[in-house]
């Protein structure tokens, strides 16, 4: 699949490879194999700040706005961060086996029903507004955008950690 992008401001061409890797070609025609996309800030902004790198880990172009492409270099890039990242989403918390730590954490995720364990207080990290970033003991991040916006009773299990 090839996407050329028609935008005034974007100078270059994405497409995918035989082998399904991402070749972005520059605007002096050089391409540039294997191109890895990378948010600047996948849980409190993901639509805005964009990476593309090379294999060599220097980055080849940056966009400011996902949302702002063209619906096919979307796509392509979607479906390689997609591939990359792995972050479910906490919906609600169904319960905790204890309220020290380590416990064993049910919740259910925009992936589906899970449970994990969390190994201290210090696992939880609180992002940019109301998010955080719960990090289980097997290096599993999960997402929580907005503690506020979970149910009164995950709510209530949550502050208990916080």
């Amino acid at each position: 699949m090839s996407t050329t992008n028609h935008s005034p401001a974007i100078h270059w061409r994405l497409q995918r490879n035989a082998f399904g890797r991402l070749v972005l070609t520059d605007a002096q025609g050089q391409a540039h194999e294997g191109v890895v996309p990378v948010r600047a800030f996948p849980i409190a902004a993901p639509d805005e700040g964009l990476s593309l790198v090379g294999s060599d880990g220097h980055e080849i172009a940056w966009i400011e706005r996902l949302s702002a492409l063209p619906a096919d270099i979307r796509q392509l890039l979607e479906d390689e961060l997609g591939q990359r990242e792995f972050t479910p989403l906490v919906q609600r918390i169904t319960a905790v086996s204890t309220f020290s730590t380590p416990s064993t954490w049910d919740v259910q995720t925009d992936r589906g029903p899970t449970r994990f364990v969390l190994r201290s207080e210090d696992d939880i990290r609180r992002l940019e507004g109301q998010a955080l970033l719960i990090m289980s003991s097997h290096g599993v991040a999960f997402a929580v955008r907005d503690r506020f916006a979970l149910d009164a009773h995950s709510r209530r299990l949550l502050d208990r950690f916080l």
